[in-house]
């Protein structure tokens, strides 16, 4: 069973940065495509920014210019920085593949952007 382990959340100022990390273990198969969800509370989960093996990155329009993500294929890893944060950045945030494994969901990492 895959374990993903997400890291690097925190109380953040509006206009602050920070960067969250996931780690992936008891990975067997290759993974094409991995992505940072987050849920923000009463809303859906929603997928903010995924990355090929490859490479090739896509993200929500509330993120783009703002949230780079990248990943070290062979540490599996994937880290997700966030940058000019807002107060509706404000949610717990996930790894996993796209599309998602139910599965696979770790516990995530809060994060809290406010004055």
């Amino acid at each position: 069973q895959v374990q993903l382990v997400e890291s690097g959340g925190g109380l953040v100022q509006p206009g602050g940065s920070l960067r969250l990390s996931c780690a992936a273990s008891r990975v067997s198969v290759v993974i094409n495509t991995m992505g940072w969800y987050r849920q923000a509370p009463g809303k859906q989960r929603e997928l903010v920014a995924a990355i090929t093996i490859g490479g090739n990155r896509n993200y929500a329009d509330s993120v783009k210019g703002r949230f780079t993500i990248s990943r070290d294929n062979a540490k599996n890893t994937v880290l997700l920085q966030m940058n000019s944060l807002k107060p509706e950045d404000t949610a717990v945030y996930y790894c996993n593949v796209y599309p998602y494994e139910p599965s696979w969901w770790g516990q995530g990492t809060q994060v809290t952007v406010s004055s």
